[in-house]
């Protein structure tokens, strides 16, 4: 247990902030656009000034692609795509190093999901962020990481860098993924592989891989302990017997 002080909290909460998955239930009905983006501010006591901060909130919906007029309106009163935008301004409103993102997408429509994923590359390139994004669609990430880490259950699986891991993807449950992703095309049409068998319990999972239940490719040796990451090529890591 690490016993921070209320300073280093403080700092934490300065240096990492999160977007949340849904933004019809993680802003506030009862506030406006402005008291929304101006709380974290108030909380960390970045700009104790009203007229500083005020400035601010002006400058971030700018930087969002928020018009001034929706300075005092209501969640309610907006679209998922500008309510979107809120809790990227308010993410943005203390001047983070690092934002953690929830399925910051998954909510939305596809056409607003690109607008949304457009705007933070940009903020990222703009303000140096760095994201952790946490999302089950792949062909999401695909445009927005550099790196990638598969979790099942919990457990790491395989971690690679983009390009490297839509190239070659060496655990099972990575390929079932990728094969997941649908293509826009009627020559390239693939059979959808469906994944078989029960999911592990999660509260008290089996010794050895998680994924060993609904693995085609499953031994005996699966289902030991000391399984552990692999390098199977420059930067690739994967958690499977069958590249041991």
């Amino acid at each position: 247990i690490v016993d921070y002080s209320t300073k280093q909290m403080k700092e934490m909460r300065k240096k990492m902030q999160i977007i949340f998955q849904d933004p019809f239930t993680s802003l506030n009905p009862r506030m406006s656009v402005s008291e929304i983006i101006a709380e974290p501010m108030i909380t960390t006591k970045t700009l104790k000034n009203n007229t500083e901060r005020l400035d601010r909130v002006y400058r971030l919906m700018e930087t969002v692609g928020l018009a001034e007029r929706f300075i005092n309106s209501y969640p309610h009163e907006l679209d998922g795509g500008r309510r979107q935008r809120i809790g990227i301004a308010r993410a943005l409103s203390v001047d983070p190093e690092f934002i953690v993102c929830d399925e910051p997408v998954s909510a939305l429509d596809v056409s607003i999901q690109a607008q949304i994923l457009n705007l933070m590359m940009d903020l990222q390139d703009e303000m140096g962020l760095t994201y952790m994004f946490v999302t089950h669609n792949l062909s999401v990430i695909k445009h927005i990481s550099n790196n990638i880490a598969v979790m099942y259950l919990g457990q790491c699986v395989e971690h690679a860098p983009t390009n490297e891991l839509f190239a070659h993807p060496q655990h099972p449950y990575t390929k079932a993924l990728l094969n997941a992703i649908p293509i826009a095309s009627l020559k390239d049409r693939k059979k959808l592989e469906i994944i078989k068998g029960e999911v592990t319990s999660p509260i008290n999972p089996k010794p050895g891989c998680r994924f060993a239940d609904r693995c085609p490719y499953v031994t005996d040796r699966c289902r030991e302990d000391g399984l552990k990451l692999r390098e199977v090529a420059p930067k690739h890591y994967v958690a499977c017997r069958l590249h041991e």
